[in-house]
């Protein structure tokens, strides 16, 4: 594998890590209000169960987008959903930010049964199962083709990068997620951030969509034109260093 490819690979690894870290966190957040009502022993056999669920849900959205992704039909719903995601987070908590964090309140004292949480644990799992998988796809699929055989519809360097993410992700989740939910605390600009760059990365597999031969909207080698690449590069860096730089330090905030 020349230097060149392993760099470009390399590069995207790390960012995939990065935002399945905070992915991994908002989900580990979401899992820990949905079944703090629940005492403490059946609480923690309820995050184990959301646990596997997030590991197992991952696998099967991975190798079902694999087999799945040169459909152009499929990679448009992909992108649309990806866009969606972005929107509706984005409208709720920044436009409806008080209706939202009500609402979301109300649902916290609510409580549940125990099956009836897990349940309800599994079915979020799934969603960011989802996310997390399709926003890894967007961004491996534009990689030069390595020598290794494809899996699905996918070559397999790109794949190893995706499944690598999902796997840190559901890592991250188990072991570091306290960090990245402490870090959100602190600087809840960072979560606004993320789902500005799941919304990027959703308009980067649309591009890769209306590229698709079947389609033909646009020329079909626009994707992998370094000038495209270093605009996507760019614009997310710059949305990264955005979303730290302006949500400043909650902690520091407080404590002067």
């Amino acid at each position: 594998m020349e230097v060149g490819l392993i760099l470009e690979y390399g590069w995207v690894l790390l960012v995939l890590v990065a935002l399945e870290g905070i992915l991994a966190a908002d989900n580990a957040l979401v899992m820990a209000i949905m079944v703090r009502h629940l005492p403490d022993k059946k609480r923690k056999k309820a995050l184990f169960y959301g646990l596997a669920g997030a590991f197992v849900f991952r696998f099967i959205s991975l190798f079902v987008i694999s087999f799945l992704l040169n459909i152009w039909q499929v990679q448009a719903v992909g992108a649309i959903y990806l866009i969606f995601v972005s929107g509706n987070y984005l409208i709720k908590k920044v436009i409806f930010k008080k209706e939202y964090d009500e609402k979301l309140e109300k649902e916290e004292n609510k409580g549940s049964g125990f099956w009836t949480t897990v349940l309800k644990v599994e079915l979020a799992d799934i969603a960011f199962a989802v996310d997390s998988i399709l926003a890894a796809v967007a961004l491996a699929v534009t990689l030069p083709a390595t020598n290794l055989p494809k899996i699905g519809g996918i070559d397999g360097g790109q794949f190893l990068v995706i499944l690598l993410g999902g796997l840190i992700g559901v890592v991250i989740m188990r072991f570091v997620a306290s960090y990245f939910v402490r870090l959100l605390k602190e600087r809840p600009g960072l979560e606004i951030a993320v789902f500005l760059i799941v919304g990027w990365i959703g308009i980067k597999l649309g591009v890769y969509t209306l590229s698709h031969p079947e389609l033909g909207i646009i020329y079909d080698g626009f994707p992998k034109l370094l000038a495209w690449k270093l605009i996507f590069w760019i614009v997310l860096i710059l949305i990264s260093l955005g979303g730290w730089l302006l949500s400043g330090n909650r902690k520091e905030s407080i404590n002067s």
